[in-house]
This record gives structure tokens, sequence and C-alpha cells, in this order.
């Protein structure tokens, strides 16, 4: 049996699954984990496609898949396997399914492995509530029975890996009318897919469990696991990904956040990157993700939990519910997660230094303007800022330091270890660094003071190289004990690229954040100066400073757990040969229209397919529903059909206005 849902919740081992074989590749057990994209070129288009799945397997993909929405794509999957073999690439090939049965049943003789969706392969989604009878639901599962068993066989006969890809937005009406929508849906909604295959002594089988919200994604697989290991005492391999992440940044911090928790607890066996960009461009954050963990196994050991707590953990790690904590002035209890960011490594700093974390000083009116993404503290160490500062932003400043100052009620003290265990009583608020690799005792003995310490907040950071496992041991500790003070998760990156410092950043704190813990996010890095990254001859990080680019960070990994809302949320899928817009352009304008609607959140997909279960979670919907026009939804709900392509982002608009969602961007900027 598992430790709840993975081999052990301190050290890094790999959860054992099945292997399973797709065409030259193994997946599964101890292979490695393996990189995969989807083209986004029409099918039919045999050399577009080809050349683009030749462009992703140079890259570094490991599989490719290819749309087959209908029978003819499915057999148009022969003539691009063949020309990719005439010209020496053996990389195996998926077909992605959806809707259509037959098409499954003709890629499965032609490709190495195929996907389904179970909530659309044979189930319906017509947004109905149906109350079932457990004899009624029987029969449903039984005409799944008939109708997916052919599927199996084919299969079988011919070598065929299948995977079966759960989304979270696109669960059948049969399954969201007994379990809702919910994580526990989407693993039932696997389940049902994989006990048929067994039945049939069928076991090539890959399976995902996706969502465009990292939190129900972790969710979900963690339930998957345990639900097969209850069941079949064996778990089959795993396909992760945050479906419709989005581009840029935040494509990438959301998808790390939910691939990386996952990772840290050694699930997953192929990763995929869904991002708004060409399919080439995924595999090098795909690289960098994976590569985290070459060298992780054998990493200096973490405290075990005793038999005790191993019997039952403080914490849900199916459900999401944040620690308590203590509220000291705006930090803890019910306040939003805090953003440190950091100027230790500044010179002097001016006001207008201050613009990359929020504040813009009017001089003027001798006002400062506030953004939503303005830093609620700074680090300044050693030195003290000599102007009066925004009325909402307080400064950290090292112990020794904060003695010398004048406005106690703006500057806080911060304590090393060794500071934090000489000092008897410390008056008013006051924060302590903790290294959760320190020794096991040390630990235990600022736990114990901490929960005399009423004015405290703990701020702890790890060196041990599985740092998120590291950093939750104490945490999980903190709660046994009772001991209620806010904690700010402090992460620091030595990587070399930003990419890698984006998924540093959000895996090593997301990970912690979706779990409940954290009172707070505290970024630092090794790097100065940073330039624009350019993705697919865009830029897709737009910072002017290391500084910026720490605070953004912080504060996109909250909105990414949906801990902190400060702007706009894109759920953008990947386009792929369905998508009947340039989908990339078309994003760029939807964002450079509406990122100023804090809080609003706009699913953009390409196609029905990806349409209204995919963007189940989203305020508002804009749809590819034929070639150059579009179809609106507010929720779930059709607004307006078949929209010209040339007005639709006009008319998005006019929906934000009609639905009172709307404000002006120059309002938004005061």
């Amino acid at each position: 049996m598992l430790q709840y849902y993975c081999p052990s919740i301190t050290a890094y081992k790999r959860l054992k699954t099945r292997e399973v074989k797709i065409g030259n590749l193994l997946l599964g057990n101890d292979n490695p984990i393996r990189i995969q994209t989807m083209t986004t070129t029409d099918t039919m288009d045999t050399a577009a496609t080809v050349a683009q799945t030749i462009r992703c397997i140079e890259a570094g993909a490991e599989l490719v898949r290819i749309t087959a929405p209908s029978k003819k794509e499915a057999e148009n999957l022969l003539n691009i396997k063949n020309e990719l073999r005439r010209k020496g690439y053996n990389t195996p090939l998926v077909a992605d399914i959806h809707f259509t049965p037959n098409a499954a049943e003709i890629a499965a003789r032609i490709v190495e492995k195929v996907r389904v969706n179970p909530g659309n392969y044979i189930d319906k989604k017509k947004f109905d509530f149906i109350d079932y009878t457990d004899a009624a639901y029987s029969a449903e599962v039984e005409r799944i029975r008939d109708r997916f068993s052919p599927l199996v066989r084919i299969c079988k006969e011919h070598g065929t890996a299948m995977r079966i890809g759960t989304n979270h937005g696109s669960l059948s009406d049969r399954i969201m009318s007994r379990y809702g929508d919910t994580p526990i849906g989407m693993v039932e909604s696997a389940m049902e897919f994989l006990r048929i295959a067994r039945d049939e002594s069928y076991h090539q089988i890959v399976l995902s469990m996706k969502s465009s919200n990292p939190l129900v994604m972790v969710q979900a697989y963690r339930l998957l696991i345990q639900k097969m290991d209850e069941e079949f005492g064996e778990c089959y391999p795993l396909h992760l990904g945050v479906t419709e992440a989005g581009d840029g940044e935040d494509g990438r911090i959301k998808s790390a956040i939910g691939i990386g928790t996952l990772l840290e607890d050694g699930i997953g066996d192929t990763i995929r990157v869904s991002l708004t960009e060409d399919p080439e461009f995924e595999i090098p954050v795909c690289r960098d993700i994976v590569n985290r963990y070459a060298q992780r196994a054998g990493h200096t050991a973490i405290q075990p939990l005793t038999s005790e707590e191993s019997k039952s953990l403080p914490y849900n790690p199916f459900s999401y519910k944040r620690r308590e904590s203590t509220a000291l002035d705006n930090t803890g209890g019910h306040h939003v997660p805090v953003v440190i960011t950091d100027y230790s490594k500044s010179g002097e700093i001016k006001p207008e230094d201050l613009q990359a974390i929020g504040y813009k000083y009017d001089a003027a009116s001798d006002k400062w303007n506030i953004g939503d993404a303005a830093a609620d503290f700074i680090y300044t160490a050693d030195k003290i800022i000599d102007f009066a500062l925004p009325g909402t932003l307080q400064v950290i400043c090292n112990y020794r330091t904060w003695f010398s100052c004048t406005e106690k009620t703006k500057y806080y003290p911060f304590l090393t270890l060794e500071e934090y265990k000489q000092e008897a009583v410390i008056e008013g608020l006051h924060f302590v660094a903790a290294d959760t690799n320190d020794d096991w005792e040390r630990l235990q003995a600022l736990v114990k003071k901490c929960k005399q310490d009423k004015d405290v907040v703990l701020c702890i950071s790890s060196t041990n190289k599985h740092a998120m496992s590291s950093a939750r041991r104490l945490l999980i500790e903190l709660t046994q004990q009772g001991v209620n003070c806010p904690v700010i998760l402090q992460v620091h990156s030595s990587d070399a690229t930003v990419d890698e410092q984006l998924i540093h950043f959000a895996t090593d704190a997301g990970g912690l954040l979706l779990d409940g813990f954290g009172d707070g996010i505290w970024l630092t890095n090794n790097l100065q100066e940073l330039q624009n990254i350019k993705v697919s001859g865009r830029t897709y990080l737009e910072i002017k400073n290391n500084t910026q680019f720490l605070n953004n960070t912080a504060f996109s990994i909250l909105q990414a757990t949906r801990t902190r809302i400060s702007k706009t949320e894109y759920i953008s899928c990947p386009s792929c040969g369905r998508t009947l817009f340039d989908l990339q352009e078309t994003t760029a304008k939807i964002r450079s229209a509406t990122s100023h609607l804090k809080g609003v959140k706009i699913a953009i997909m390409g196609c029905i397919v990806n349409g209204p279960g995919e963007m189940a979670d989203a305020d508002f919907g804009y749809v590819g529903s034929g070639p150059g026009k579009i179809t609106l939804y507010k929720g779930k709900e059709v607004v307006k059909r078949n929209v010209a392509s040339e007005v639709a982002v006009e008319e998005l608009i006019q929906l934000l206005k009609d639905n009172e969602s709307w404000i002006e961007p120059a309002m938004a900027a005061q």
C-alpha cells in the first residue's frame, strides 16, 4: 500500500507503475519521464503536419499527438506516418480522439497510441442533470462497455497503447449528475473505462486527469492513484498536464505548479506543457521541468514521519483547506497571502524604484498610485529608506539595523535562527528565518519557541535538493504541535535561465500553497538584470528589472493557485488541428484589451471540443464555431452565435460591459 498517494511524503521516490510500450518507446516503471507535445496543423494537410512533427521531434519530443476529429483525419494519419517513417523519424504518434469512436478504431490500426476522453467519447455533455437510479446508472455503464470494448480489442490486437484522458471541463452529464464537478468525478470517469479494459485483459494504458485549475488537477491525480492502489493493487502510468494553461509566463507558471507538485512526490511518467504557442516551444519548458528530477534521488534525508504521524496527516491532500494561522497585522489569519519583494541587492532605493513593485509616485499631487500587484513588504537588509513610503508598504530589515530605525511602525526586524535563539522576548511583529534542512532538534526547539511567541512570522526556506518536501515536513510539524504563527514561503533560485527560475519558484512555492500552506511568498535569486525573452518571435516576458520579475512572479504564483487574485485570468487552449482561428494572435489581442480586469476569467478556445466544457471555470468564453465564426459565452450559456471573427473581440468587450464586468482602462490605472 502507498503512503496516502505516493511512495513517501519525505523521500523522493518514483511511483511504481506498469510499463507500457508505445511503438519503440517504453513508458512507466523505471523508465525516464517522457516529454511530448501536440501538433497545431490541419491533419488533412499532410506536408504541414509532417513538417511540424519533425520540428517537435528535433526539439526533443518523444511522442507527438495529432488530432483526428473524424474518419477522414484518422485515415490520413497513415499518410503522415508513412511520410515520417520515409524521412527516418520513428517517434511514436498519438491520435487525439473526441466524440468519434469510429475514428478511434481506424486510428488504432495505424498509429502507436490513441487518446480517448471518457467524457465525450461515448457519453454526452449538454449540461443536463439526470437523477439516475442505481439500475439506470449501471445500464449506462454497460452501454459504454458495448461501445468501448471494440476499440480495446483493436488496440490489443494491433499492440496499440491507449490514454484514457479525463478533462475536468468535459465530464459527461452522467458523471456530473452523480458525482458533481469534482476531482472524484474525474477519477470515476476514467476508472469506468479502465475497468472495462482490464476485463478484456488489456493493460497498455496511460491515464490523465487534466484541468485548467492546478488544484483540481493535483487532487484528481492523487485520488486516482489512491483508487487504483486500493482497487487493483497497482498503478498505471500517468500523463501529467495542466490543460489550457495559456501563454507566456502565466502558462509556464500554471503548468509548473500542477505538473511540478506531482513530480515532487514521484508522480508522473510523461508530461505535456499546454502553451498557446507553437508546439516546439513547449518542449524546452518540459525539459526544464523534468531535469529538476534527474538527480533528485539520494537527496539529504528529510526527517521521516513517525508511525503515528503516518496514520493521519494534519492536512488533507485531497481537499483544500488553508492552514489556520494567527493574524498579525496584514499577515496570516484570513488575510490573502502577502508578497515580500527583495531589495537587499539594490543600491540606494529611490521613489521611482518602487514602480517595479506596483507603486507609482505622482510628484504633482504628492500621492502614490497603488497597483493590484503591489508588494506588501520589501526586504532592505541593512538599508534605511530616506523618503516617505506609501501607506500600504512596510519594510523588513535585519535585526541589528532595526535597532537604529526611528520609525518602528514601518520597519520590522528580520532575525536569523541564531539571533532568535539568543533573544528572550522581542516586542511587536518580527520575522524569523529558518532553513528546513537544518538539524531536526534545532528545528523542534524553534517550533517550541514559536508556540510561545505571539508576534512571530516564520520565514522558511530549504537548502535541501528536495526543498518542497523539506519545507512541507516542518509545516506538518508546526500544524501537529498547534503552532499557528504565520509562515512565509521563501524560495531561492540559482538557475541560469528565466524559464528555469519560473519553474523553480512555481513548483516549490506553488506546491505548498495548493496544500493550504503559506501566508506569504518571498522569492530571491542570483540575477541582477534580465533581458526580455523571445518565444515564437514575440516577447512573452515584459520586465524592466529583476525586482519587477520577482514581484510579478510571486503574484502570478498566487493567482495560479487561486490564493490571491490580482489580474485577469486567461484559460487559453494550446491550439491543434481543430482550431478555427489564429489562436496566438487572438489571445494576444484579447489580453491587450482586457488585461486590466482584475479577477475576471476569460476562456479563449479554438473549437467546440475545447468549448463549453473545458472553459466551465471561466466567466466569459470566446469559442471558434466555424471558419471565421465565433460563439460567445457567459459561463456555460451561449450569448451570441456565429459572430464574425473580425468583430468578435469588440463583441466580447460589449458582453463584458452588458454584464457589468468592464471598467475603462484609465479608471483601472487610477
